[in-house]
């Protein structure tokens, strides 16, 4: 059984929804999975004791991409978040009409690696809150579950 810890940023429930769907999934396969709300943690040490982080986060703007503000805040300290060596994944909800379509999935991996986090798979893009994507969503968390 693998610790991992899930923190999402959201505005509108999707990111949100996601969330609680992937955590579901490592949960009923028998993970210790803990979620927070990025609105509510520091990320100064957070992924201590944890064998895996999964982050996520919707963007906004047209011309440059700008994470949801709860997760943008939590962001700026994720160098301080311990991701050495760490397991990591991202994911995203999204509007397909942006330029920058889930590009909180390419922030959180590029930073990851900034911060010698491992990647686990490619990262989770979806429009909407996941409900209409449970196959996408299982298919993650399977990607997930054979890198624990």
């Amino acid at each position: 059984m693998s610790k991992i810890l899930i923190v999402y940023g959201s505005s509108t429930g999707n990111t949100e929804n996601i969330a609680r769907l992937i955590t579901r999934g490592l949960s009923d396969a028998g993970h210790d999975v803990t979620l927070e709300n990025a609105a509510n943690v520091k990320a100064a040490g957070l992924a201590k004791g944890y064998d895996a982080v999964l982050m996520g986060a919707s963007v906004w703007g047209d011309t440059e991409i700008e994470l949801q503000d709860d997760f943008d805040t939590f962001f700026e300290g994720v160098g301080e978040m311990g991701l050495e060596n760490c397991r990591l994944a991202a994911f995203a909800s999204g509007e397909r009409g942006y330029e920058h379509f889930c590009g909180a999935v390419d922030v959180i991996e590029n930073r990851g690696r900034e911060c010698g986090a491992i990647l686990m798979t490619e990262g989770l893009r979806l429009e909407g809150d996941g409900s209409d994507s449970r196959e996408e969503v299982a298919a993650f968390v399977e990607a997930v579950l054979q890198k624990l």
